[in-house]
């Protein structure tokens, strides 16, 4: 099958050389590989792009207890901290793929660009841990955090990591410790796949709608989920009381049409929110962010987004 875009001329030549880096670590085939030889070669290339942490930055590895279960957690501080908020981080991978290690570094310059303490969850993965297991070790950091460090917090989420984000918000609303903004980056929140991007973008590289439809079966279990919100936010027939919320979509990805959706149905009951999409970028951008422009200042306009939430501004 043809793209339905040319992106050849969409996407500019910095971005097509992390696109190409990428599939030489992770080829697109890796998805019909079993499931631990997918994740050797995943955590493979996120070694590769590791970038280090910015000076000042420094990380503890530590675990919190819930219902029987130890759960790791890494809390990254800043020197002259700014404790006016707390940022909880959760990473992508599909609900199949990711660690602490993954997205290591990019929680690191959370924490050095906003100032503000970054705490990262190392929820369960599928097909071992399916159901509600990445949304309930999630919950329990939420509420960890909350109550070791009596901040606000901002729920930072990318990919699968930005759907157990906005699940967290709608299943925590009106309690003392929900989260007091949300940024979602380039987010799995549940819309159907006849979505104009799902078509659009369905041969997209780095994301298809093959994989999108892959990875919600294998979270499930393959089992219906219906209208339950701990899964998929918009599955949720409430959007109202959901804290402020700024989205970040990535132009050339077949979830492109979920965030801007969610904006409006969040606008709709009354709340503040801004999906803003990246033009000629693809689905996991953010590892790119030092090798092409374009994702670099969206790595940008994200930090200020975070720090914006966790001052009570919006800018918007």
């Amino acid at each position: 099958m043809r793209p339905a875009v040319d992106y050849s001329n969409l996407i500019d030549r910095e971005t097509w050389a992390f696109i190409d880096r990428v599939n030489s670590f992770y080829p697109p085939e890796a998805i019909d590989w079993p499931i631990e030889k997918n994740r050797t070669i995943y955590n493979g290339m996120s070694r590769e792009f590791h970038a280090g942490h910015p000076a000042g930055v420094a990380a503890e590895t530590t675990a919190l207890e819930a219902d029987g279960r130890s759960i790791p957690v890494r809390i990254y501080h800043r020197e002259a901290a700014d404790e006016r908020a707390v940022i909880l981080y959760l990473h992508g991978g599909g609900f199949v793929l990711g660690d602490l290690e993954s997205h290591d570094d990019i929680c690191a310059e959370l924490c050095a660009g906003t100032g503000f303490t970054a705490v990262s969850i190392d929820y369960r993965l599928a097909p071992e841990h399916t159901g509600t297991a990445a949304f309930d070790d999630a919950m329990a950091g939420l509420q960890w955090v909350s109550e070791r460090f009596g901040r606000p917090i901002v729920l930072v989420g990318e990919s699968a990591g930005a759907s157990v984000a906005a699940s967290l918000s709608h299943n925590s609303r009106r309690k003392h410790w929900a989260p007091g903004g949300q940024i979602l980056i380039y987010p799995s929140l549940g819309g159907d796949l006849t979505k104009p991007s799902m078509s659009r973008h369905a041969e997209a590289p780095l994301l298809s709608a093959k994989d999108v439809a892959f990875y919600r079966t294998i979270r499930t279990g393959g089992q219906e989920t219906g209208s339950d919100p701990r899964f998929e936010a918009l599955a949720d027939s409430d959007f109202s009381d959901l804290p402020p919320t700024v989205i970040f979509t990535a132009e050339c990805d077949p979830l492109a049409s979920e965030g801007p959706l969610y904006a409006g149905l969040i606008e709709a009951a009354g709340g503040k929110a801004c999906s803003i999409e990246e033009k000629g970028l693809p689905h996991g951008y953010l590892r790119g962010r030092r090798m092409a422009r374009r994702a670099g200042e969206s790595f940008a306009r994200i930090i200020s987004a975070t720090a914006a939430l966790g001052r009570g501004e919006w800018p918007y």
